[in-house]
């Protein structure tokens, strides 16, 4: 049987069985992007709406206890 009539394209396979081909330069730079997204995402802050949920649920739990 052959991986296409399994369903997966032939190379499927053979991209398995490589090892990361990015080079240690462009993994810094994919992990120094991430960390600067991820920054950002944090600093947006907590949207209120959420806060007041989060607020409202601990009041239900401390009342069902």
């Amino acid at each position: 049987m052959t991986e296409e009539s399994e369903g997966r394209p032939s190379h499927a396979r053979r991209a398995k069985s490589k090892k990361p081909t990015l080079s240690p330069e462009i993994q810094k730079r994919i992990g120094r992007q991430l960390q600067d997204l991820y920054v950002g995402v944090v600093q947006q802050g907590f949207p209120d709406r959420f806060t007041e949920l989060l607020r409202r649920l601990d009041a239900a739990e401390a009342s069902s206890e």
